[in-house]
């Protein structure tokens, strides 16, 4: 199934889980999201098993290959823990570095940006969960597994989970972990994820979550990818008040992605944020129109970017020069990752960061 085809057949069947962990309300304590460039202890990924989600089981494996590729080349870097049911682990094990440990907590998919847990830390140094309920991106897709992953790591870590009050994915989302959030309305403000609340009701969530002070919006797309068009395919924060952000040369204004994706680089440089724009690749390995082809989809981990290349030499040499002036003490490693493009995600939609402490 790729992303951007929303459908209906996979829909639901999940729940909202508390499991585990400590159960507080946000009011209790303060906490911040540290920003992605900080320490991390470990990078948290999830390997996908689910025929339900991706009939084809020639590209399951697909799939799974490149969870593997991505997982043993962050593993250079820094710890990752892999997710995966008992029965699914001897696959998983075969194509893993032995720097890669698995944690039998059962998956169906590999986002594990959004059904993932969202760590932020106190003043104290103390870890926690703070908790934004993932519902399958509005109950398209299954997820009576992944709807429980991020309470399932609350658990096993012992870390306090403090719920939200929201429903949505992380990857709708992007913090520069200085206080400022930036995201698309149709991820949030939509009845699919938080029927009966307002966008200021969101915001004022999404805040407290993050332990952020101010948010910039723009509109977005509705209903023409599962997730509502996540900011993070788009825009990503490289510092305070920098945004780097992937737009294509010749837009084309019958494009709804295009004309959003132009909106929102607006409404940043209204903000007076300093922003970089890298072109989308004008040739790549996959031709579909569903391709999603985002350098910007990049995650930042210790000592290195890991960003995907495209078979475009040109742009994918101007994103990679980008992304190192951007992160000029980190090496850059791309990789090929076409898999997860064509199910219309990328490598910072397959990661999650724990913070060091």
């Amino acid at each position: 199934m790729n992303r951007r085809n929303v459908l209906a057949a996979t829909a639901g069947f999940g729940a909202a889980y508390l499991l585990g962990g400590s159960a507080m309300a946000a009011s209790d304590a303060t906490f911040t999201v540290p920003p992605e460039e900080a320490p991390h202890e470990a990078t948290i990924m999830q390997w996908p098993v689910s025929t339900r989600v991706h009939p084809d089981r020639v590209f399951l494996e697909m799939l799974q290959s490149t969870i593997a590729d991505i997982a043993n080349t962050i593993a250079q870097f820094e710890p990752v823990i892999l997710l995966a049911a008992a029965p699914d682990q001897t696959r998983a094990r075969q194509q893993l570095s032995n720097r890669v440990t698995l944690w039998d907590i059962p998956t169906e998919d590999l986002w594990c940006r959004d059904s993932g847990p969202l760590f932020a830390t106190r003043s104290s140094g103390q870890r926690l969960v703070s908790h934004i309920q993932f519902n399958g991106w509005g109950n398209r897709q299954i997820h009576k597994r992944d709807g429980r992953i991020a309470a399932e790591i609350a658990r096993r870590l012992d870390f306090d989970l403090i719920p939200s009050g929201l429903t949505g994915e992380a990857g709708g989302v992007e913090q520069d972990g200085h206080g400022l959030l930036m995201a698309h309305e149709s991820s949030w403000v939509n009845d699919n994820r938080n029927p009966g609340l307002s966008r200021d009701q969101i915001e004022d969530r999404l805040l407290r979550a993050y332990g952020a002070e101010r948010m910039i919006w723009s509109v977005g797309v509705r209903d023409e990818d599962i997730t509502d068009y996540h900011i993070d395919s788009l825009a990503r924060f490289t510092g305070p008040g920098r945004v780097l952000i992937n737009l294509p040369d010749d837009p084309d204004l019958q494009d709804p992605f295009h004309i959003a994706a132009l909106d929102t680089h607006d409404r940043l440089a209204a903000e007076g944020l300093e922003i970089e724009v890298i072109p989308e690749p004008e040739t790549r390995r996959v031709s579909s129109l569903d391709f999603v082809a985002s350098y910007a989809n990049y995650y930042v981990c210790n000592g290195a970017v890991i960003a995907a290349q495209f078979g475009d030499r040109k742009v994918d040499r101007i994103a990679r020069d980008a992304l190192q002036r951007h992160y000029p003490d980190r090496d850059v490693i791309t990789l090929n990752i076409d898999a997860l493009g064509e199910v219309g995600g990328g490598i910072h939609c397959a990661t999650q960061q724990l913070p060091a402490t």
